[in-house]
């Protein structure tokens, strides 16, 4: 059985199918949206994320501008951070900060009974350098951004709030919904690290 070997016409093909099968709903999308939701298609098979991922008005262009001026990105988990693309955000200047593994947050997390992601969080978000939150995983890390911002913090150029899950996963991301920052969401359940991680990717292949 012939098939493709060569990965660069691979990605080309996969494009080329998920286009062809998104049919008229390409029209929905300016140029910059659709390479936004065709990646997450790309990497989930999941054409259900053309309808469930909402992209606030001025996400791509913000997100873009931290990442041409070298801001740093905080990610949730482990996986998020292996997902994107370090080598291109390292050419911008840039670079992936989780906290959730260091002895310290577990040591905190467990004297206050919260989750090492919520402790995480408070440390990325006195980071002047992180101007970029990519959460894929803990609902729990969003509420504590979205109450830190409400507190006055000063905003993030972008948030990407694609928590999965069924305790708190779509109630989070509907709280980002009504603050004033940039945000690109999956409504819903649905989301995850690999979701997070292409969309940081569709913003760093697109510069």
């Amino acid at each position: 059985m012939k098939h493709i070997k060569d990965p660069v016409e691979i990605e080309r093909k996969s494009f080329e199918i998920i286009t062809e099968e998104l049919g008229e709903k390409n029209q929905r999308f300016d140029e910059k949206t659709g390479k936004v939701v065709k990646r997450v298609i790309h990497t989930t098979a999941d054409f259900e994320y053309a309808d469930l991922l909402e992209i606030h008005p001025h996400a791509i262009e913000n997100g873009m501008d931290a990442l041409k001026k070298g801001s740093n990105i905080y990610a949730d988990t482990q996986m998020v951070r292996s997902g994107i693309n370090k080598r291109r955000l390292g050419e911008l200047g840039g670079q992936i900060c989780n906290f959730v593994h260091e002895e310290s947050v577990f040591i905190e997390a467990k004297e206050r009974e919260i989750t090492r992601s919520m402790v995480s969080i408070e440390r990325a978000c006195k980071d002047e350098k992180i101007k970029i939150f990519v959460i894929g995983n803990a609902p729990t890390a969003l509420f504590t951004l979205i109450k830190l911002i409400e507190e006055g913090m000063d905003k993030p150029d972008l948030i990407v709030g694609v928590p999965v899950g069924f305790v708190g996963a779509a109630e989070s991301k509907e709280a980002l919904r009504k603050l004033d920052v940039p945000y690109i969401i999956t409504r819903g359940r649905k989301g995850g690290s690999g979701v997070a991680a292409s969309i940081i990717n569709a913003l760093l292949y697109m510069i």
